[in-house]
């Protein structure tokens, strides 16, 4: 029979039957790429949100104190007692505004107890507290019965949001009037940046107060009781008294939220859904392009097998030979294409997981490096404020008695403390570049002695007996000056950390010797020392024993680096009659100028 009278089979709408077939297995890979997408945005997001509540909560903490520790001055004192004096109200103003400039506060100011304001920090300005009368706010009942009064509200002067701390100024055991320092949160919307994901942060009312969204600010996200809407009229909280309600798509918005139980608030993300349906889409229309791409390879090939096959029976009865051979190499080089289109997908599988693997390093890069360096700055900077109002309420005491110029001493040594706080910022720039600054001959037992003047009240408040091993001739360390002092402070503040678990008695050892590879530092607690997990860890960022109130985990990891950076090496290790062990080395530097120590402070 003549091939072309053999009829021709629909070998297209076989390929058809099959990708119906085949499209339902689209729906798993849709369900799988919407889980993988939705599992990233969450972890990524709730990362986002513990550095916002970490940020949020160390600037109110920062002034939190402030109200506590600015009551007892003189100025202010004298100021309730006697408001007819212009004389004490004009320096009270300035009193106030130079403490508002230094803290970086918004406003600070002075009641009587009756809630009228007789000195302000905006004193001069157009917006001036001076002459109004607060007593309407709930911080000031709260300090006027003796507690930490704490509000969050738009002022009804300046019209501007802010987070108001209010302590008691007493004379004697009576209470004369109230200190107020109100704290400006805008800028933590500012730092949110311009990201698809918005933030919502609501007060105990269920009221936006903080959003990257100006139209959400003020809204209400869920109904408000009658309770609720007469303490807004009559504490004046929002610059409206019936918040409208904000009406959101919940299938619009994927959100996360954690509660701030210190304060009473909630901070959400939401994270717009399209985060998470383009890229599922994206997988969707890529699995079906390749089904389709599949299916019209199958087509050609079998369009091809049956041209061969047309032919072969036409030429059957001539070239019976020389059929076998091309079945022969026909079967050779299908299996040769089979196991090509196999290795051809591997590698662009892998190909694609290489990818894939290098966007997800480079977001947790950035992820990381943002933490890192954001987590750093307050942790550094803590320990010259603490020194700052150490001095502070030293000079305070000393100008009650008279004593002028050891005030001014204290105030000089507070200058030189906020330009190493300048010089700390700048080497954490440098640190997050990479920069390198070429090291130089220190002094050691100098930069030591000022890391302990540092923490001199704390260690005298713990009680903890100082016990100084070192050489009386100057050791001198190839280092930078700023990081090596940052070096031994952090050291230092982490060795008293260690002893708040251990009753008296409290000792701390410090010694030092030579070396043929240079100088060696030896700090030792008899604190508890470290677990085997804390010494295989020690150097990982954010790896911490302690509490997050307590710290974030970046002491040790700091100190690592910055001591490979001068050429040094930090150890970690457990002392034989008890507590922690960590040793410095150092490259030894050139002897320089003999420099005079400073006075003991093993007292």
């Amino acid at each position: 029979m003549n091939s072309s009278t053999v009829p021709r089979r629909p070998r297209w709408r076989s390929l058809a039957l099959l990708a119906l077939c085949l499209t339902p297995l689209l729906w798993p890979l849709q369900h799988l790429a919407e889980h993988y997408y939705r599992s990233e945005l969450v972890s990524q997001n709730r990362q986002t949100l513990d550095l916002y509540v970490a940020n949020l909560l160390g600037t109110l903490h920062r002034y939190e104190t402030l109200p506590q520790i600015l009551n007892d001055l003189p100025v202010l004192r004298d100021t309730l007692l006697m408001p007819q004096s212009l004389n004490n109200v004009d320096k009270a103003n300035h009193l106030l505004r130079d403490i508002a400039q230094q803290t970086g506060a918004d406003v600070m100011y002075l009641m009587n107890t009756n809630g009228r304001t007789l000195a302000a920090s905006n004193w001069d300005q157009r917006d001036s507290f001076v002459g109004r009368n607060f007593a309407f706010r709930p911080y000031f009942n709260e300090a006027m019965a003796g507690k930490l009064g704490r509000f969050f509200g738009l002022g009804t002067t300046s019209a501007k949001r802010g987070y108001f701390f209010a302590g008691a100024v007493h004379d004697g055991d009576q209470v004369i009037g109230v200190l107020v320092i109100k704290v400006d949160l805008d800028h933590t919307e500012t730092l949110w940046g311009k990201t698809p994901e918005q933030l919502l942060l609501t007060d105990q009312n269920g009221v936006v107060i903080l959003t990257s969204r100006p139209d959400w600010r003020f809204r209400a996200t869920r109904p408000l009781t009658n309770a609720e809407k007469q303490s807004i009229v009559s504490v004046q909280t929002y610059p409206t008294n019936d918040p409208l309600p904000l009406r959101l798509d919940e299938q619009a918005w994927l959100t996360q939220t954690q509660q701030i139980d210190e304060i009473g608030w909630s901070v959400n993300i939401l994270a717009p859904r399209a985060l998470i349906d383009r890229p599922v889409r994206t997988v969707v229309a890529v699995g079906a392009a390749a089904l389709l791409v599949l299916i019209s390879l199958l087509g050609i090939m079998m369009q091809r097998r049956r041209h061969y096959l047309d032919r072969i029976a036409f030429e059957a009865k001539a070239r019976r030979e020389l059929e076998m051979r091309v079945i022969e190499r026909t079967s050779d080089l299908e299996g040769l294409n089979s196991r090509l289109r196999q290795e051809v997908l591997e590698r662009e599988q892998a190909q694609q997981e290489l990818v894939r693997a290098q966007d997800e390093l480079v977001q947790a890069g950035k992820l990381s490096a943002l933490g890192t360096m954001s987590a750093s700055i307050s942790h550094e900077l803590n320990q010259p404020l603490a020194a700052i109002r150490s001095y502070a309420e030293n000079a305070e005491v000393l100008l009650d008695h008279q004593r002028t110029d050891d005030a001014r001493g204290n105030l000089k040594l507070i200058s030189e403390l906020t330009g190493r706080m300048a010089s700390i910022i700048a080497h954490l720039r440098a640190f997050a570049r990479r920069d390198r600054h070429a090291p130089e001959s220190v002094a050691l037992q100098p930069a030591l002695d000022d890391a302990l003047a540092l923490l001199a009240k704390r260690r005298r408040a713990m009680d903890v007996e100082l016990i100084r091993d070192l050489p009386a001739a100057t050791l001198w360390v190839q280092a930078g000056e700023t990081r090596l002092r940052q070096v031994l402070g952090n050291l230092l503040a982490n060795a008293l950390d260690a002893l708040t678990e251990k009753g008296p008695p409290r000792k701390l050892w410090l010694s030092a010797e030579t070396s043929a590879e240079g100088v060696n530092l030896y700090i030792r607690d008899n604190g508890p020392g470290f677990s085997a997990e804390a010494l295989a860890r020690a150097r990982e960022p954010f790896f911490t024993t302690k509490t997050r109130t307590q710290g974030l985990g970046l002491g040790l990891a700091i100190c690592d680096t910055l001591m490979r950076a001068l050429g040094g090496e930090l150890l970690f290790a457990n002392h034989p009659d008890g507590g922690a062990l960590l040793t410095l080395r150092l490259r030894a530097g050139a002897s320089g100028v003999n420099l005079q120590p400073p006075e003991d402070l093993s007292a």
